[in-house]
């Protein structure tokens, strides 16, 4: 029978194999087409693509066309604008808000006010209230609604002072309430200071402060405890003896009560009652600088104590540290004659005595800054009038300076004061600015 010819069945099946020795004698064009140009077989379709032929690559030269970006509608973008104002949109919803806000002036608004909250979220500063935001608080709902027993002007600092203490010291520990506090006050010629600890602080201003208390006829903080002296620091001592264990958190509850009963009853007695004199031992005041007085203590003891578990305390409000620096300005002329009666200070010239009333040498107290003001301080009596005439010496301070040289917290040596005219005189007034100080 007539088949096909062998030798050509056999080389198409070495041309669809590959495997035939068709290809093992093929010359150097082998694997060529006819124009000459390699022959690059394309990959078969396999069973994992589902027999179906996978697409031809794409010409280096051809350009893909980008992908289709998603549309937003206006709802959907003015939703976004809260997480864009967070930066928490991917970049694709971000592109797509961007470019609507260019077109639509209400989400611009709404973007640029949420902006602003953001920036206020992310402040860097201290979390901290405001010290003076108590006050402006208090103003504005005053002005509103007055009260039909206001606080008087005199009690005002002390009521904001103890506040902004029982403030620091309401999200205290253990461990804080043990914190050791050194409080330093200026005796004679020398600095002093007495270790105790922040419920000890507390327990010191309890004691003292119940010195008005008593004057008011409210309780004693010290109940039946005798102290020998009646001054400040006697009733401190005895206090801090009488107690079984060292002060602890306890102390604090009675310290504000206290505190508040004193801004009650100052308030109930009326304007007239400032004038009662309080006495502290050693020295009296009138109730309105009693209670200055006590103010001023409140915040040193306060910064004591923040600075004790290293936290920033800020100066009482201008118009509070301006009447401490006041009541402190009106009491150097006491202060500087009780220096000279024990020989811790230059005599006055005989020749400049004055009567009472009478103008007489003066010194200049400049306190600069944040409540500040001048005082002409009269140097030779304390019922001499002070005199820009007889000005002799000037002397200009910082007034957290000057309170804090008050206080006995910087020796009048290091005060860091402007200073011109009768070198004495500064002296003397400088050693009785710190000589105000006491535990």
């Amino acid at each position: 029978m007539n088949g096909p010819d062998r030798s050509e069945a056999y080389d198409g099946h070495d041309e669809e194999d590959g495997h035939g020795h068709g290809d093992r004698d093929a010359g150097p064009d082998a694997g060529r087409d006819p124009a000459g140009q390699p022959r690059i077989p394309l990959p078969r379709a396999s069973v994992e693509d589902g027999d179906v032929p996978l697409p031809a690559p794409t010409d280096p030269g051809e350009v893909l066309a980008p992908p289709s970006r998603p549309v937003f509608e206006h709802a959907v973008l003015k939703s976004l604008l809260g997480a864009w104002a967070l930066a928490a949109c991917s970049a694709e919803e971000a592109t797509a808000v961007e470019e609507h806000l260019g077109a639509c002036g209400g989400c611009a608004d709404e973007a640029r006010r949420l902006r602003e909250a953001v920036g206020l979220l992310q402040r860097p500063d201290s979390l901290d209230l405001d010290p003076n935001l108590r006050t402006r608080v208090l103003q504005t709902c005053l002005e509103r609604r007055p009260p039909r027993i206001p606080v008087p002007d005199w009690a005002a600092a002390y009521d904001a002072e103890t506040a902004r203490l029982d403030a620091l010291l309401q999200d205290f520990g253990d461990a804080e309430w043990h914190a050791p506090v050194r409080l330093r006050w200026f005796r004679s010629d020398e600095s002093t200071s007495r270790r105790t600890t922040v419920a000890g602080v507390i327990a010191h201003l309890l004691s003292v402060d119940g010195m008005v208390a008593v004057a008011l006829g409210l309780d004693d903080p010290l109940g039946e405890v005798p102290a020998r002296r009646p001054t400040p620091s006697a009733r401190t001592e005895a206090y801090w003896r009488a107690s079984h264990f060292p002060p602890t958190r306890a102390v604090r509850g009675p310290w504000r009560e206290q505190s508040h009963s004193l801004v009650r009853t100052v308030s109930f007695t009326g304007g007239g009652a400032g004038r009662m004199p309080i006495s502290f031992g050693e020295f009296e005041l009138p109730l309105h600088d009693a209670m200055l007085d006590r103010a001023f203590e409140c915040w040193v003891h306060a910064e004591d104590i923040a600075d004790a578990v290293d936290y920033p305390y800020d100066p009482p409000s201008p118009r509070h540290l301006h009447r401490m620096i006041d009541l402190a300005a009106r009491m150097l002329p006491t202060a500087l004659a009780h220096r000279r009666r024990t020989g811790l200070a230059a005599p006055a010239p005989h020749r400049h005595l004055v009567a009472a009333g009478e103008p007489g040498r003066s010194l200049r107290l400049e306190i600069e800054g944040s409540g500040g003001g001048e005082w002409l301080i009269p140097l030779d009596s304390p019922a001499a009038k002070g005199s820009a005439e007889h000005e002799v010496a000037h002397v200009a301070l910082d007034g957290v300076e000057f309170c804090r040289l008050a206080a006995g917290h910087v020796p009048p040596q290091e005060a860091a004061a402007g200073q011109v005219g009768d070198r004495q005189a500064i002296r003397d007034v400088l050693f009785a600015a710190a000589s105000l100080s006491r535990m």
